[in-house]
């Protein structure tokens, strides 16, 4: 009998619920193959079946040592661990697994439990998140139909602990700053993480208005805003000379320029850029003094015009987010396609540097004309799209302040909750 023959006969024997039987054919098949790793944890399946946990850890752990790299080996080494040493060993064995096999969400489950039982409940709330989400991408675990019925009870309770757990979290990041400033200071954050969890029904009033991620509610819905509620465009404007000089080194140097856009992850470009003509000479480029909070230190004293000026003004600062601030280069012909932001918490404010004519920005429907050297800040929550319809290049600085309407607590609040809720994504590997 051929190896091959003994690999079906082992499956279909675990299909039919005869693990004596699949031993056996593992047994017989590994005798002409050794190596087979589907034929080795096929035994250990069945030895699992068959309750000898004992004799399926110890060919487990012969197999490891050849196959370390093996992540379904290393659940099943957790699985036996559990039923022999307790969880924390298994936990090991479990996280191993994840490693090698970060999309495997029923392995993460197992993983999430065993963190669970430990007391380990922030690290299991994580795993149990990232568990239900990457199964759900994958159309599992929406519905009991989605689910195997095996697993059903422990899907649930996933998504209880889910449930209970990221609103204490989160609403926990912010209780001591309501203990030290009021509920009322801080009411319209309350309302507003109760809208990202989905606790309550919330959107703007303003059909424009839609930030795919945080919204924050009673702020007035405004495309642009008055000059008047920025004092330091004062300081900004006045530089303005020496920070396209500062532009002009950048140019002329090319050194750190980037794609503002970034398409690794399967994004197509004539998704978010269009063009009046050729749609590979379409471009948007950037310069960043500051991306997602981090600074680039060379890159601001290689430009000490424009580091001074950034002085004076309020960035939004939250970490790892927070503030953006870069020279936007849009080429001729290009077109950045309508879209929202995402939040209206803070605002973006331009500093036209080089502006051809045929070139404007248009939020909410309202078209704006840079004007070189005059700053115009908006809520880029509401729809918004840009363009540069003329044969040269359109260059603005941009940068991100907190909305001028909101309170001292409230963005001390945000901060803080922004900053939970990023760390939380960024374990439970959400983008």
């Amino acid at each position: 009998m051929t190896t091959t023959l003994h690999l079906l006969q082992m499956r279909a024997s675990l299909q039919a619920g005869n693990p004596a039987q699949a031993l056996r054919e593992a047994d017989l098949g590994l005798a002409a193959e050794p190596e087979s790793l589907e034929l080795e944890l096929g035994a250990v399946d069945s030895l699992i079946l068959l309750q000898r946990h004992g004799e399926a850890m110890a060919r487990l752990e012969r197999l490891l040592q050849t196959r370390p790299d093996s992540g379904e080996a290393w659940f099943r080494l957790g699985i036996c661990r559990l039923r022999m040493s307790g969880d924390e060993p298994a936990r090991a064995a479990f996280e191993r697994s994840t490693e090698l096999l970060p999309d495997a969400f029923h392995i993460r489950l197992h993983l999430a439990e065993a963190l669970q039982a430990l007391g380990r409940h922030p690290e299991a709330l994580v795993q149990f998140f990232r568990a239900v989400t990457g199964a759900q991408a994958k159309g599992r675990w929406l519905d009991d139909g989605s689910t195997a019925p095996a697993l059903r009870d422990r899907v649930r309770q996933a998504m209880r602990v889910i449930d209970v757990g990221r609103p204490e979290l989160f609403f926990g990041a912010i209780e001591p700053l309501i203990k030290e400033y009021g509920l009322d200071e801080l009411v319209r954050v309350r309302r507003a993480l109760e809208g990202y969890l989905g606790l309550a029904p919330l959107q703007s009033p303003d059909p424009r208005q839609r930030p795919t991620f945080f919204y924050v509610p009673d702020l007035q819905p405004e495309p642009y805003f008055a000059r008047e509620l920025f004092p330091w465009y004062e300081a900004l404007e006045s530089a303005f000379d020496g920070i396209r000089a500062d532009l002009q080194r950048v140019l002329g140097e090319r050194e750190g320029l980037q794609p503002f856009l970034d398409f690794s992850k399967g994004a197509r470009k004539d998704d978010y850029l269009g063009s009046r003509g050729d749609l590979d000479a379409a471009a948007w480029d950037a310069y960043f003094f500051y991306r997602h909070g981090q600074e680039f230190g060379e890159r601001l004293q290689a430009c000490p015009a424009t580091a001074a000026a950034l002085t004076q003004v309020p960035l939004t600062r939250i970490d790892a987010h927070a503030p953006e601030v870069l020279f936007s280069l849009l080429s001729p012909g290009t077109v950045i396609k309508p879209h929202h932001g995402v939040t209206n918490t803070r605002v973006v404010t331009h500093l036209p540097l080089i502006v051809p004519p045929d070139c404007a920005l248009e939020v909410g429907g309202d078209v704006h004309e840079w004007q070189e050297g005059r700053c115009v800040t908006f809520d880029d929550s509401f729809l918004h799209q840009a363009w540069n319809h003329s044969d040269r290049l359109r260059v603005v600085m941009i940068l991100d302040t907190w909305h001028p309407r909101l309170r001292p607590a409230e963005v001390l609040a945000i901060r803080r909750l922004v900053e939970s809720i990023g760390d939380f994504n960024r374990q439970a590997g959400v983008d």
